[in-house]
């Protein structure tokens, strides 16, 4: 009887030790997966408000450029009316030049040369015997009685 009743205790016992063992395995494993996943996520966060501070960074680089660039256009247009009022042999000249210079409407606007009506296209091919021309839906078809 004491044989059967350690045959039955022994696995009995080792059972709940590896319960145990599980137990405190997945307590402690799961709680390392966080740490990783966490570590993840921070390095991500990270990468993605870098990435926001050299878009914001690129963007205010952006409109400083453009606004020095309006300033020096502005800068060249006045030394160009400076120069005609100036270098122009005669009143009629000067008055050209100041024209042709501050003139905005020089060129067409696309919309301008979009607004013309398209004209639709001709049919130019020759006629059949039957005198339906070769873009006509019945050209070639034979009218079978």
């Amino acid at each position: 009887m004491e044989q059967s009743l350690t045959t039955w205790l022994l696995p009995v016992i080792a059972l709940i030790v590896g319960i145990g063992i599980g137990f405190l395995i997945a307590r402690l494993l799961p709680g390392a997966a966080p740490s990783r996943v966490q570590r993840q996520l921070d390095d991500l966060q990270e990468r993605f408000d870098a990435y926001q501070r050299e878009v914001t960074s690129h963007f205010s680089t952006t409109a400083g450029l453009v606004k020095k660039l309006t300033q020096n256009y502005q800068d060249v247009q006045e030394h160009l009316s400076d120069g005609a009022s100036r270098l122009a042999l005669d009143e009629l000249t000067r008055q050209r030049l100041l024209a042709a210079l501050h003139n905005q409407n020089s060129y067409p606007s696309s919309r301008d040369r979009l607004d013309s009506p398209a004209e639709a296209p001709k049919d130019y091919a020759p006629k059949g015997e039957d005198g339906s021309s070769t873009l006509d839906e019945t050209y070639g078809l034979k009218n079978r009685p």
